[in-house]
Formats: structure tokens, sequence, C-alpha cells
């Protein structure tokens, strides 16, 4: 006799409709922006009423804030040491995205979103606390990056170098957006080396004997 799966528990159906809206989260803030992207419409996505999005988050912000807090921990694998090979910049998006089967408009669509909402936050005295951790969140894996990578006679502390680290790899994301130009993998490596550990990076663009 086929044995019947176990009905889900409460919480587990709660957990199943709060991805659920987060999946359609993205694509609805993707595809029309942080401002004009509408609850109703996230809902109808998700194939929920506008009633299950407010019994899971507080407001569009909270929203918005969820979708961010589970890109940030798909993306956590992208922060890798810049000694191992030459990447993307995280912060565009494109090797998480081809990892998860993004197309890139989305990733775009949702980067730009990010920025409505980061300027929407920041002068929000509610939503700016939340916004700061998240960014501190970010800073804390650059300056793990900078702890490991950096040279031993570095004199700058691992956090001055984190932040110049976020500076190249999230300046990289906003230049792509505004002017569609992604550096290349192996420059923007380079870059990256020279921050944490000059003269190993020196080391490594010298000829081979």
């Amino acid at each position: 006799m086929t044995q019947r799966p176990e009905p889900l528990s409460r919480r587990d159906r709660q957990q199943q409709t709060r991805d659920a809206l987060i999946s359609a989260a993205r694509d609805v803030f993707a595809e029309d922006g942080y401002h004009s992207a509408s609850v109703d419409r996230i809902a109808r996505e998700a194939g929920f009423s506008k009633g299950a999005v407010y019994s899971n988050f507080q407001d569009k912000p909270s929203l918005f804030l969820a979708v961010m807090d589970q890109n940030l921990e798909l993306a956590e694998v992208d922060l890798r040491d810049p000694f191992e090979q030459a990447c993307n910049p995280a912060s565009t998006g494109k090797d998480l995205a081809q990892r998860e089967g993004y197309p890139p408009s989305a990733t775009q669509g949702f980067a730009l979103a990010t920025l409505e909402f980061i300027a929407s936050a920041a002068r929000d005295e509610k939503v700016a606390p939340q916004l700061h951790k998240r960014l501190a969140d970010v800073l804390g894996h650059y300056n793990e990056i900078a702890r490991t990578a950096r040279a031993d006679d570095e004199t700058l502390p691992a956090s001055a170098v984190g932040t110049l680290l976020a500076a190249l790899d999230q300046g990289a994301g906003l230049i792509l957006l505004a002017a569609d130009v992604l550096p290349d993998p192996e420059v923007f490596r380079a870059g990256m080396l020279r921050l944490v550990d000059p003269a190993r990076a020196l080391e490594e663009r010298q000829p081979k004997a």
C-alpha cells in the first residue's frame, strides 16, 4: 500500500506561502520597479489574495527587504577570494543569475528596483535602520575576504580594505546599470588583487619564465 505523505503543518504551509510571495515579488519588482510594483499584482502572481501578503509582511518595504535577504543569501557564495579565479563583480548578479537561471533582464530590473528602494528607504526613519543592517552584513562579507586574503604586512585594518573592495565591486555594478559596461573579469580580478595584496598581484602579472 502506498503511504500517503504527511500533511503539511501550519508552519510549513505558511513558509510555502511566504516563499511564493517572495518569488513573485522578485519578478514584479524586476519588471515594474519598486515604486510602480503593486501589492495586488504580487499577490495575484503568487496565486494568493492581498490579505496573504499582509499576513506575512507588514508592508511593501518589508516584502522588498525579504527579497533582498534571499538574494543576499544566494549571493554569499559569489563573494569569493579574488585569488581563486577570475569572476564577474558579485554586485552585478551575473554569476548568481547564471547559476539560478534568472534571465539577464530580470537581474538588471531588480538591481534598478533596488536603487529605487535604497533612495526611498534612506529617507524613511523606520526603514533606514533595516536597510543599514543589510548593508552592514554585506560589508561584513567583504571584510572577511580582506581578513583572509590581505598581505601580512598590510597596515590598513581589514574593515578598511573590505570597504574598498565593496566600493570597487558595487561601483562596477552601478557602471553596468548606468552605461551597460561590464569590466573584463581578469581586469576586475586584477583590481581586487591590488587592493588586498599589491605585491602578490604584481607577482602574478609577471611573465612566466
